[in-house]
């Protein structure tokens, strides 16, 4: 089968490799027919980071955890790329009994059983029955080097999904597939970073920090509007997102580029904050910028090991920081189940829908979210 490889910085192709097949009862076959381009592939697909990374590592200047995720020498070519994908089942084992074959379902871009310690604490990323597979890895997860798992990357011919009957979450009739492409993880990134927050604090005020989480920003930003948000503010540096997110319902704020840029919110004022610039500034703006109790939650990454935070502003305004990967099968229901009800159009955050076939060059491009799309085979 074939698989779309990251080869080096600008360059993917397809490569062959074996077609997977059951190897327990419990496990489906699926074949992707969306995939969209999560934020943080852009990571080493635009910039020649590897032995800049190696060099941070070994010197100390970025977090040793990272080697965990990545490798000891991050982003090395060639493994299969991709972890956001909507697939059809093709194949199921013996013990699974409520998924059939042409099902559509979302994938969640990490591996998780369902019945551990972290996965009944709904923390399905950190899942321990997957990560006892190599002892001292962080994550089991599509896309992301063998340093992550034998899973491969999404944008491929066949996938493996073990534990299928926990993994696989049906899409609900009439959603179309391409709605909710980034499902799989920036969509429900996005959902854990402002929908229970506002849970907590009905009517909040919300600012999202866009720009190194692309998509995820944006889709926050909308989302906060639909959930009945007081009002949303949206920070960013480039007109096309700002534009997106306009059209999504928040009043949108251009940031000059540059560390002494003023920032165009008040301090004080929000009740959630929702930090996808990926900056360590990005994260004192955003814990600044709350009011008393609010929650500013982190999606992107902080390579430092010492990032630095206003822990004293924290402590009077009694702010909460949330950080972590985003834990997706325990929230993917209610997230399709509200777009099933609501319409959502997160599509708006798509700026390229490309064929299938055109997979090697569109998932170099400069865009803020690119969805590959190509036939079901079964209807």
């Amino acid at each position: 089968m074939r698989e779309l490889n990251f080869v080096r910085s600008g360059q993917l192709e397809w490569r062959d490799r074996p077609d997977p097949v059951l190897e327990n009862g419990t496990d489906a076959l699926v074949r992707p027919f969306v995939a969209s381009r999560c934020d943080g592939d852009t990571l080493p697909i635009h910039r020649s980071v590897s032995r800049g990374m190696q060099a941070g590592l070994r010197l100390g200047l970025i977090d040793p955890v990272v080697a965990a995720i990545t490798g000891d020498v991050p982003f090395r070519g060639p493994f299969g790329i991709g972890h956001e994908s909507i697939a059809e089942v093709t194949e199921v084992g013996p013990e699974v009994r409520d998924l059939n074959v042409g099902d559509v379902v979302v994938v969640p871009w990490a591996l998780s059983c369902g019945s551990c310690r972290e996965c009944r604490l709904r923390l399905t990323a950190k899942c321990s029955t997957m990560r006892e597979e190599s002892p001292g890895r962080a994550l089991a997860a599509f896309g992301f080097g063998p340093a992550s798992g034998p899973w491969g990357g999404m944008v491929a011919d066949s996938l493996r999904i073990p534990h299928a009957e926990h993994m696989l979450v049906r899409v609900p009739e009439g959603v179309d597939p391409l709605r909710i492409a980034a499902a799989s993880d920036n969509l429900t990134d996005a959902w854990r970073s402002v929908v229970p927050p506002l849970r907590e604090r009905p009517g909040g005020r919300v600012l999202v920090l866009g720009g190194g989480g692309q998509s995820i920003g944006l889709y926050a930003a909308g989302l906060a509007v639909e959930h009945g948000a007081e009002v949303v503010d949206y920070v960013d540096t480039r007109d096309a997102r700002l534009e997106v997110a306009e059209a999504l319902g928040a009043r949108v704020h251009k940031l000059a580029k540059g560390a002494r840029a003023p920032f165009p919110v008040q301090a004080n004022h929000f009740d959630v904050a929702v930090e996808a610039s990926s900056t360590s500034r990005g994260l004192r703006r955003a814990l600044r910028a709350l009011r008393p109790g609010g929650i500013c939650t982190g999606t992107g990454y902080y390579l430092s090991p010492g990032t630095k935070l206003p822990v004293m502003d924290m402590y009077a305004t009694s702010a909460t920081l949330r950080v972590g990967v985003s834990h997706v099968r325990p929230v993917l229901p209610d997230l399709l189940d509200f777009v099933a009800t609501s319409g959502f159009p997160a599509e708006k955050v798509t700026s390229l829908l490309a064929d299938w076939e055109d997979a090697p060059e569109a998932y170099a491009a400069y865009t803020t979210k690119l969805v590959l799309h190509r036939a079901r085979i079964t209807g």
